[in-house]
């Protein structure tokens, strides 16, 4: 899908909680924006751009945090004491305790993502440490907070089309959290599936769909 739209990553300097993710876009993409784009943000750099990045030694795991991250992949975004006890913080320890119950019975007679399903929203979200960019690849990063509102103000502020904030990662996994009105999230979502973003020492956390709108 990806191969019918010309997808242009924007470099940046590294974003930080000091930042403005709209007054970035227009500062690396200005000339690069027409009013028929879709301009895209890596969810990870919006939460940090918000502030929702912690150190894990911020964090103080509880018994049960210690105990649930123990029955998750050890590549996990939660396998980690601090990042389930992160999750445990914004979602409730007993919200999390009953999704895993309830995803272990599921589980056993076939059917799978419920944990994801039950825990909350940022379930399926939080990176845990080296999910993102350095210097962030030290800390535990949230979702961002309102992801809709945050591409309306993109697409506002720079004449575009649409905008999208998405999490996609070298896996195949594309999901979109939040776009501007008239944006179709699963065409943004296949347009993405190769990843396009630069999270790492390419520091293109932003990319540009030209001429979405045919």
């Amino acid at each position: 899908m990806a191969d019918n739209y010309e997808i242009i990553p924007v470099p940046t300097r590294i974003l930080t909680i000091h930042d403005n993710i709209v007054e970035a876009i227009i500062e690396y993409g200005a000339d690069k924006i027409g009013p028929n784009d879709v301009i895209c943000s890596a969810e990870s750099v919006v939460a940090i751009t918000q502030g929702r990045a912690k150190r894990p030694e911020d964090f103080e795991p509880c018994f049960l945090a210690k105990v649930l991250s123990q029955l998750f992949p050890s590549r996990g975004s939660i396998a980690g004491w601090n990042s389930m006890q992160s999750l445990m913080d914004v979602e409730g320890k007993y919200r999390v305790l009953l999704a895993v119950i309830c995803g272990f019975f599921a589980k056993c007679f076939g059917k799978a993502g419920v944990f994801y399903q039950m825990a909350g929203e940022q379930a399926r979200l939080i990176d845990d440490v080296t999910g993102t960019m350095p210097p962030y690849d030290k800390h535990i990063v949230y979702g961002p907070a309102h992801p809709a509102e945050v591409a309306e103000a993109i697409k506002l502020a720079t004449g575009c089309y649409g905008a999208a904030i998405a999490d996609v990662n070298d896996l195949k996994r594309s999901c979109v959290l939040g776009v501007s009105k008239g944006v179709d999230p699963r065409l943004i979502e296949k347009i993405l599936i190769d990843n396009p973003f630069g999270n790492a020492s390419q520091k293109t956390p932003i990319c540009i769909i030209k001429n979405y709108k045919k």
